[in-house]
């Protein structure tokens, strides 16, 4: 059977388990053709980052066109846009409609703390990007940046809804503030939330929090197996909730794993078991 296109617009790796290479293994997770615009090439591990080199956006521009020229890419997702410019070049492809479905995934800081975007990003984020995406998934720390919201003072669901409520201002049409971050001590122990709040209303998505340090590309794996969901023509909701699946299983079959010395990459290929 024909598999269905989608496309990442996302940095690379080196490690292997965040950036294009997740959102690729994702994608075949789906059983969707997986296709890719880089942005940046890492030299990272599960340590940290060590190197970032940028590509000029008219290089990433030129990858999305060959892609969007020759296939049928039913959804896009973005990862690490790591420059202002490369923000900006990929709204206006938005604003051009050459997009038939956007989710965002604002990709600030690694998980091990380097930074992974260039001065007045944020801002161009929330002024051009955001009010073309179809939705935007943030982490808390992520979510709170982009709202101007100190982290810290999200403590409980209600600080999550009025993070969701204030990046819906920023005009996507659905926001996904995922709970992950949460300290044990704050919301529960045993639990990590995720809210959706859009068109179609609100959702609160809880799993298992996987006790593991094999939690590296969690966020873009997440938004990459929304973005494939999509592709299939599923409502949101269903997308989202497909998707939280999908990374339980993949935490879950990862948790022992010893790939690396620090946060390890979780199994993509974990719920086909």
């Amino acid at each position: 059977m024909e598999p269905i296109c989608a496309l990442t617009i996302a940095g690379s790796d080196s490690g292997g388990g965040a950036g294009i290479q997740a959102d690729l293994r994702t994608f075949s997770a789906f059983s969707v053709h997986a296709t890719c615009a880089i942005t940046a090439v890492t030299a990272q591990n599960t340590v940290g980052v060590s190197a970032v080199v940028n590509l000029e956006p008219g290089a990433v521009v030129a990858q999305i066109d060959a892609v969007l020229d020759d296939f049928d890419v039913r959804a896009v997702k973005t990862g690490m846009l790591a420059q202002a410019s490369t923000v900006v070049a990929v709204a206006e492809l938005a604003r051009a409609g050459r997009f038939a479905t956007l989710v965002v995934d604002p990709v600030l800081v690694s998980s091990s703390g380097h930074a992974l975007l260039d001065v007045g990003g944020v801002e161009a984020y929330r002024d051009v990007l955001l009010p073309h995406a179809d939705l935007v998934t943030p982490n808390l720390p992520e979510a709170a940046v982009l709202t101007g919201i100190s982290v810290h003072d999200i403590k409980t669901h209600d600080d999550m809804l009025e993070l969701a409520r204030r990046l819906l201002d920023l005009g996507p049409r659905s926001v996904l503030v995922k709970g992950g971050h949460f300290a044990a001590s704050t919301v529960t122990e045993r639990e990590a939330p995720d809210l959706l709040l859009g068109a179609d209303g609100l959702f609160v998505f809880n799993a298992p929090r996987v006790t593991t340090t094999n939690d590296h590309g969690t966020g873009c794996s997440l938004a990459a197996a929304i973005t494939a969901g999509l592709a299939y023509g599923r409502a949101m909701p269903d997308a989202v909730r497909d998707a939280k699946s999908f990374v339980l299983a993949a935490l879950t079959s990862a948790a022992s794993w010893r790939l690396g010395r620090g946060r390890g990459p979780i199994d993509h290929f974990g719920w086909n078991e």
